[in-house]
């Protein structure tokens, strides 16, 4: 089923057909805060009341030519913009897929780096910083190369390391260095048995490797899940090396799990909401149907009640 779900996240004739549903686009508000900046702004009102951190992530990826590219700039200097004006500082940042920076353009490396800078640049102004996702695994080193270039002047610029590559262990050692930002997630795309563990128990060994060598380092470890036995095992982890409460973090998707997210928040964990908005939320919502059969199941029952 979740690569079922993952394939049908690229086809476009199933696109149209779910984007169109009235009914779909009422279940996808669970997801995703809204389509337009004002809508994901009221959300980071909303989580900070709770005393929740957020990421941005305008949604858009696999851009088709260098006009779209330079429209995500712009999204995200507007979102930063928006930022600015709730003074809430490092408790906001944004997360972008390079993808959307036209990374798999002819020459979308440069392109992607050239049209990212700006975005560091303005967050870095208002004292706050931005993440790179991580994509498919055949993108993993050039985005690892865009990060490097990008932390010579902006140190604080953010990775994301996906638990189910097999290489992501050593690629945790090399960024578990001073001032390195990377959040650990499992990984939501469709790969290969000669790159990526193929079973969950598999997976969830490398995540917890992962997190170790991650809480062992030097840098600031986000936590990218919402299964509890991981988060548990980090709030241990941390507790084990002398980390302080401010040195680490958990990072949950906005809609799911919230009553677990305020929790954790009371309990003096840092916790940060990953907060997706944008007409474009197809790519992202059927990643998230294919993460848990319980996302699966919610939309199902919804669109049975809905009928």
């Amino acid at each position: 089923m979740q690569r079922a779900l993952l394939a049908a996240s690229r086809r476009p004739a199933l696109r149209r057909a779910v984007v169109g549903t009235r009914a779909t686009k009422r279940v996808v508000d669970r997801f995703v805060a809204g389509e337009t900046l004002e809508d994901a702004l009221a959300a980071v009102r909303a989580l900070s009341a709770d005393g929740i951190s957020v990421t941005l992530d305008h949604l858009g990826e696999d851009v088709t030519d260098r006009g779209e590219a330079k429209r995500s700039r712009d999204a995200y200097l507007a979102a930063l913009d928006g930022l600015a004006g709730l003074d809430v500082g490092p408790a906001a940042e944004v997360s972008v897929k390079l993808s959307a920076f036209g990374q798999a353009l002819p020459g979308g490396d440069e392109l992607a780096l050239e049209l990212v800078r700006p975005v560091v640049e303005a967050a870095s102004a208002m004292g706050t910083t931005v993440t790179l996702d991580m994509e498919e695994s055949a993108t993993v080193d050039a985005t690892l190369a865009v990060l490097a270039e990008l932390r010579r002047d902006h140190p604080g610029t953010g990775a994301v390391l996906q638990a189910m590559l097999h290489r992501t262990e050593d690629d945790a050692r090399a960024l578990a260095t001073a001032g390195s930002r990377v959040r650990l997630v499992k990984g939501a795309y469709r790969e290969p048995p000669s790159v990526a563990f193929a079973d969950r128990r598999s997976v969830d060994a490398s995540y917890a490797r992962c997190l170790g060598v991650l809480m062992r380092g030097e840098g600031y470890p986000m936590v990218g899940s919402h299964d509890p036995r991981m988060v548990n095992l980090a709030q241990r982890v941390a507790a084990e090396y002398g980390r302080t409460a401010d040195s680490w973090e958990v990072q949950m998707l906005y809609g799911i799990r919230p009553g677990e997210q305020r929790r954790l928040a009371a309990s003096g964990v840092r916790v940060r909401a990953y907060v997706p908005y944008g007409v474009d939320w197809y790519g992202y919502f059927m990643r998230r149907l294919a993460e848990r059969p319980a996302n699966l199941r919610f939309f199902l029952r919804s669109l049975a009640t809905r009928s």
